[in-house]
């Protein structure tokens, strides 16, 4: 193997401020947790008081966190903003070097985007939507037999999600138990202590070697015993376009990580949204043709990264928010505080389902914009439509202050969300 352990100083923890308060004059980051959907208004005020807010990271290294929507795309788009150059570690528990393309520049990030960029396009994701519809259906009918009260994280969203992208994969679904404990450990942002990481990527990277093992082609006839899968696929590419072994698993539990853990999470805290809006969710149910716009609202609104965004280290000289930045300056652009910039969007404070114009940054911007996308976007649409046609009169089964929030992990959420209805909608 050539990979590396996680280093002990990668599993970067949440700080504080100044007397354990953000706001100090250079508080540390990431911030504190703090429970709920939308960004907290005083933490809000807090990263938009400047454009450029000075924080410390763990390693007491200074760094700038980039809050408005201009500026963000600025980073997220211009070369002169690298995410490679940055060595100090990932902000959650995985190494650099197991980001395949989150953590990339250049010819290097457009090499391996273009191995697998076929794979996410918006006509193969709207190809998946009646899959994926289908699994949506599924899920609920075994909820509907169980009865309320029910997980709707454990029995709804994370299924969902990763059903999705072990078909991707060609992962056996059945794997997810060994796997998902492995996936939690390593999405931790000071969650987990650094051994138990440095384990649980070592098992993960085995058990995604043996899946490439088991597709390799039959040195003699050429035979490549997988199927119709993404890593299949990229294991039996034309050589000159071939992305190495390391980078194919790489990739692969990355892809398993971000497509299953974001979407799972943040399709539960669509659902709790949609909780606190019984008007919004009537009007949704009356007429589903309103949900991809009201999707496209949540990914706004959603505070969905708790660490922010990578470092970006500056190679050249660059103007950012009226400030003249010199090389080796470090940025973070924050696109949660971006999605609440007043100068891009009307009525930024405002949850806008009906949103016209929303070009938000949840899916980031650029070069990074994420790979799966369009696939994501179709989870969301279609696990809220099965919801909402499926589960009439949800509600929360315990007090929502007794919700038990992801704190110290790079994807915000809840771990649990216990909900129960009163029978099925009669519009279904």
């Amino acid at each position: 193997m050539t990979h590396d352990p996680v280093p002990a100083t990668a599993a970067v923890g949440p700080g504080h401020g100044e007397g354990g308060i953000p706001g100090g004059r250079c508080p540390h980051f990431p911030l504190p947790d703090l429970p709920g959907i939308a960004l907290d208004p005083e933490r809000l005020a807090l990263l938009h008081d400047e454009p450029l807010v000075p924080v410390r990271l763990a390693g007491g290294q200074q760094v700038l966190l980039v809050t408005r929507y201009a500026d963000v795309r600025t980073v997220l788009a211009d070369p002169r903003f690298s995410r490679e150059a940055w060595q100090g570690g990932t902000l959650f528990a995985r190494k650099s070097a197991t980001l395949a393309l989150a953590t990339s520049d250049g010819p290097t990030h457009a090499r391996r985007r273009r191995a697998v960029q076929s794979w996410f396009t918006h006509r193969r994701a709207e190809q998946a939507r009646p899959r994926i519809a289908a699994i949506a259906d599924e899920l609920l009918d075994r909820i509907e037999a169980a009865g309320a009260p029910v997980d709707l994280v454990a029995e709804f969203t994370t299924p969902l999600a990763y059903r999705v992208t072990c078909d991707l994969l060609g992962i056996p679904f059945g794997d997810l138990d060994r796997l998902l404990p492995l996936v939690t450990v390593m999405m931790s942002a000071g969650r987990f202590p650094p051994d138990e990481v440095a384990a649980a990527q070592e098992t993960m990277y085995g058990y995604v070697q043996d899946r490439l093992a088991e597709r390799r082609p039959d040195p003699t006839t050429g035979a490549a015993p997988g199927g119709d899968d993404l890593l299949t696929a990229l294991l039996t590419a034309p050589a000159e376009t071939r992305l190495s072994t390391e980078e194919i698993t790489v990739f692969g539990f990355g892809l398993l990580m971000a497509g299953g853990e974001t979407t799972a999470s943040h399709l539960a805290m669509c659902t709790l949204a949609l909780l606190h809006r019984p008007e919004l969710t009537a009007a949704l149910r009356r007429d589903p043709t309103l949900i991809p716009a009201a999707v496209e609202e949540l990914l706004r609104w959603v505070w969905f990264v708790a660490t922010g965004g990578q470092p970006h280290v500056v190679t050249q000289e660059v103007e950012l928010a009226g400030r003249v930045l010199g090389v080796d300056e470090v940025v973070i652009p924050l696109t949660d505080a971006g999605n609440r910039d007043r100068d891009a969007f009307p009525d930024a404070d405002e949850f806008r389902p009906d949103r016209a114009q929303n070009a938000h940054l949840g899916f980031g911007h650029g070069r990074h914009l994420c790979l799966g996308a369009s696939h994501a976007r179709v989870e969301l649409q279609e696990g809220l439509a099965a919801i909402l046609r499926r589960l009439d009169g949800l509600e929360l089964a315990m007090p929502e202050s007794a919700l038990q929030w992801r704190d110290q992990m790079f994807i915000r959420g809840v771990w649990t969300l216990p909900v129960r209805w009163s029978g099925r909608n009669h519009a279904a």
